[in-house]
């Protein structure tokens, strides 16, 4: 900074001579970077069936809290389309036939998205999504990060269906938003991601919001826990 090259500058001044010596500035500065650098990032897990309203909530959390949303399955289908991408056709098998991409990959890339963002506090949203995911999270993430809290928007199925038909009828480009789909995704999300719920549950993680409301009513009840974090 600025700043820290006047400090540095070799007989500059009167009251250069009561400043302390150049190497103790630097080795203060490299140890206060490095203090910032290297903490851990903080993380809310955001689960719940398709359709939910969790990418909604997420963007009035980022735009009053200052989060960065990290959406797992954003981020598989940007990896899916990127070119020359080695996961790419194995991502897009997993998402048309509704089942769970290998935790190894979905990890990477969030860990990748957490350390190329200059921010310390995200949203993890739509992971761990079964036992596979959990069990590697806790493996590769579970001491880098932070965890400081999960959402579950709980919502029956039969609203969620409607909204993701609905979503799809509109043009949301996603392969995923039709009955087909929907159906096995919902099997997939009772069997394989209501454990992960209740296995934080039973930790005293989740907070459970009714997301059958309306968005603004839903972040109401966002609103008190995300102030309730410390």
């Amino acid at each position: 900074s600025c700043m820290l090259r006047k400090l540095l500058l070799v007989g500059v001044g009167p009251c250069f001579n009561r400043l302390p010596p150049r190497s103790f500035l630097c080795s203060q500065f490299i140890r206060n970077f490095s203090v910032i650098k290297m903490s851990k990032p903080n993380v809310i897990f955001v689960l719940g069936g398709p359709g939910a309203g969790k990418g909604t909530q997420c963007a009035k959390i980022v735009e009053n809290f200052g989060y960065v949303h990290l959406s797992a399955g954003d981020l598989l289908r940007a990896e899916r389309k990127a070119p020359g991408s080695q996961f790419g056709e194995l991502i897009e098998h997993h998402i048309t036939n509704g089942t769970i991409v290998p935790v190894e990959i979905t990890c990477s890339l969030l860990e990748r998205a957490m350390n190329e963002s200059e921010k310390n506090d995200f949203l993890i949203d739509g992971f761990p999504r079964n036992e596979d995911n959990l069990s590697g999270w806790n493996r590769v993430m579970g001491e880098k990060v932070n965890l400081k809290r999960v959402l579950f928007f709980h919502c029956p199925q039969e609203v969620c269906t409607s909204r993701c038909l609905a979503r799809g009828a509109a043009g949301s480009g996603r392969t995923d938003d039709n009955e087909e789909s929907l159906r096995k995704r919902f099997v997939t999300y009772e069997n394989a991601t209501m454990p992960i719920i209740r296995y934080y549950e039973e930790k005293g993680h989740v907070s459970q919001i009714d997301a059958t409301r309306s968005p603004d009513e839903v972040y109401t009840d966002v609103e008190t826990v995300l102030n309730s974090i410390k």
